[in-house]
């Protein structure tokens, strides 16, 4: 089927606002179908390439797509206020009803995205706009404080510093000069004037309140009552929510695990990558039509990985395709002991971890778009800073298919400290490929809803819950379970160096779920994203550096997108960013982090960039966050704005 590709088409708010929307449409007078993907990342540069190899394939289906920037983003009126605020979602709630009442929809919508659009689509779908009849969240969460960018068991993420300074940088962007004509310099003036600061409220609410409640629709799983296929992958922070919203979300939703990163599995590394294009539009045939019906899906879908190596073949994983029916199954306990992990326990011993701070300089990026340098190196190095606790070598295999549980007893010798488990496949040469990962804020072990300090010195049994898996160890390799009190830089340290005390034997267990599956096929889908020029090239860094003469770690991330044009339309862009993170051993006061990123767009002869910068530096009782922005016309600077302020630590 033809389609006709409308590049701007506005779409009015209750309040007078004009959101800005892309919208290919099916060239048919019969009335269509039709999908929103709805974003603070800019139609017309930041998605234009990944949704010029979505929405077409869509149109030709005979449903429409419907790409809409948000408020005060991209080519929108109005201003930018907060990650899935109220605003954001009742102005979604329009959008809706808008789209239903075109002439040329059937009235039935789809919801679809990933990352910031997976959460969105998830949260809509529980308000129950009536329009909106089924979604598709890729990388996404059911839990905004325990499973985001922000916090993990409780504990600060880097990611948030790096994510309130891309936010920062990306909301003060200038609008497109040929979309909104000679009024753009004023409209990017009243964003730059307008900008809200989006570290503030993200470490100002340090456990599970109100604000984090708000979009997490594990607070009420029934409101949602709309299809939901949850995709996600193994290598991207975001693994979770497959898992979790299939739990809680029972035969409402379809799940889907890969091998990938934080990008859309048809064009998302390791491979193979997933036919997503033809898994969306049987999804969208489906439901978005008079008579809907739940497809003959198995429950969850995965890849069951094995033998991976991490300084190996980046391209394509080693694995098959495996489906589940149902999530409950049987489970290998192992317990911890000073011989290992047996299925026999010992006598109870305790054991007592006090990790160096720069243990986790391996551990990788939370948010995994780039390539090799975003993901978990060989955990050797950290393996050998941490308490671990082997099995002997494999004579079997091993599936681990689930959400593994640590429980064991604990003690402090200060009131907050974190505990992190690490589960790693250990090959017979020694390498050390991280399965599985869990962190615990010890303050947070009984909730994040009102965490309260350890009695330094006195034990109590814990629950540790690691990260979704799907592993198959093969015969002769070894499982590893490594206990730590630091992962840095991907966790920032409690306010002391401490020292956890465990107690092996009994009750110091690991449980590994397995789930009864089969072996399936699935098609590989390949990248069908548009080439743009590029008149600079790509680049991406990570480099480690740690200083024996000072104690000091230093990790340093770089980035550069080049600089690309739009075939098209002729804007041209490019992003860079910077971050560094430093730690000395023996003082957690010491950490500070600093990240910079700048974004460009040419424009008629015109250079518009932004530059944002985040610092944080942390006291006993606080954390010391500076942030400035900067935008330049042609170099000159048009506006700047810094903000330094403490926020307490709250049990942190």
């Amino acid at each position: 089927m033809t389609f006709e590709d409308h590049p701007t088409l506005w779409i009015p708010l209750p309040d007078g606002t004009r959101l800005a929307a892309r919208i290919w449409r099916p060239a048919t007078d019969t009335p269509v179908p039709a999908v929103l993907e709805y974003l603070p990342y800019r139609r017309r540069d930041g998605t234009a390439q990944r949704d010029e190899s979505t929405y077409p394939a869509f149109a030709e289906a005979g449903i429409a797509g419907v790409r809409v920037d948000l408020r005060g983003t991209g080519d929108s009126g109005g201003l930018f206020d907060d990650e899935y605020s109220e605003t954001e979602l009742s102005d979604a709630e329009a959008v809706i009803a808008w789209i239903a009442d075109q002439p040329w929809c059937n009235g039935h919508v789809g919801m679809m995205g990933i990352s910031w659009g997976g959460f969105n689509a998830l949260q809509l779908a529980a308000r129950r706009p009536p329009a909106l009849k089924a979604v598709i969240s890729i990388a996404s969460t059911v839990d905004r404080f325990a499973d985001d960018i922000h916090y993990k068991g409780g504990a600060m993420m880097s990611a948030n510093l790096y994510w309130a300074t891309q936010m920062l940088g990306r909301v003060a962007r200038a609008p497109d000069a040929d979309v909104v004509g000679e009024a753009w310099r004023d409209i990017w003036q009243q964003r730059l004037d307008g900008i809200a600061l989006p570290i503030r409220p993200w470490t100002s609410h340090q456990r599970r309140d109100a604000y984090w409640q708000h979009g997490s629709i594990c607070e009420d799983f029934q409101a949602l009552d709309a299809p939901a296929l949850v995709i996600a992958g193994w290598a991207d922070g975001y693994r979770n929510t497959p898992w979790d919203a299939r739990r809680g979300l029972g035969e409402t939703a379809r799940a889907m695990t890969g091998p990938w990163v934080h990008l859309y599995p048809h064009f998302a590394s390791p491979a193979p990558r997933l036919d997503f294009l033809g898994e969306a539009i049987a999804w969208w045939q489906a439901h978005l039509t008079d008579t809907p019906r739940m497809p003959d899906l198995p429950a969850h879908r995965l890849w069951l990985a094995e033998a991976v190596r991490p300084e190996g073949d980046w391209a394509r994983q080693h694995g098959r395709w495996i489906a589940i029916d149902q999530q409950a199954g049987s489970e290998t306990r192992l317990h911890l002991s000073a011989r290992g992990l047996h299925a026999d326990p010992e006598a109870p011993a305790p054991c007592a971890i006090q990790t160096p701070l720069d243990c986790g300089l391996e551990g990788g990026e939370y948010f995994t778009q780039g390539g090799r340098a975003d993901l978990p190196g060989d955990q050797r190095r950290d393996d050998g800073l941490s308490t671990c606790f082997d099995t002997a070598p494999l004579t079997a295999p091993l599936d681990i298919i689930g959400r593994p549980e640590l429980r064991l007893p604990v003690a402090l010798d200060a009131p907050q400290g974190n505990l992190v488990a690490r589960l790693c496949d250990v090959h017979p040469d020694g390498t050390s490929h991280r399965i599985s990962l869990g962190v615990l804020n010890l303050s947070h072990r009984a909730g994040s809803a009102a965490p309260r300090p350890m009695v330094p010195g006195e034990s109590e049994e814990i629950t540790l819950t690691l990260d979704a898996t799907a592993y198959r160890l093969r015969p002769g390799h070894r499982l590893r379970l490594a206990l730590s009190t630091a992962y840095f830089p991907l966790i920032l340290p409690p306010p002391g160096d401490v020292t956890a005390t465990i107690e092996t034997g009994p009750r110091a267990t690991l449980h590994l779920p397995h789930a009864p599956y089969r072996d399936i096929t699935l098609p590989e889908g390949r990248d069908t994203r548009p080439d743009y020029p590029r008149q600079s090239p790509a680049a991406e860094n990570r480099e480690i550096h740690h200083d024996r003469s000072t104690n000091r770690s230093t990790v340093t991330i770089t980035s550069d997108t080049g600089r690309l044009a739009h075939p098209g339309h002729g804007l041209e862009w490019q992003e860079t960013h910077r971050a560094t993170w430093a730690i000395t051993r023996g003082d957690p006061l010491s950490l500070e982090g600093i990240d910079h990123y700048t974004g460009t767009r040419w424009r008629n002869g015109v250079a518009t960039s932004e530059t944002a910068m985040g610092r944080l530096r942390v006291e006993e009782g606080n954390w010391i966050i500076e942030a400035a922005i900067e935008a330049r016309e042609d170099g000159d600077i048009v506006f700047s704005r810094d903000w330094s302020f403490r926020v307490p630590r709250d049990h942190i």
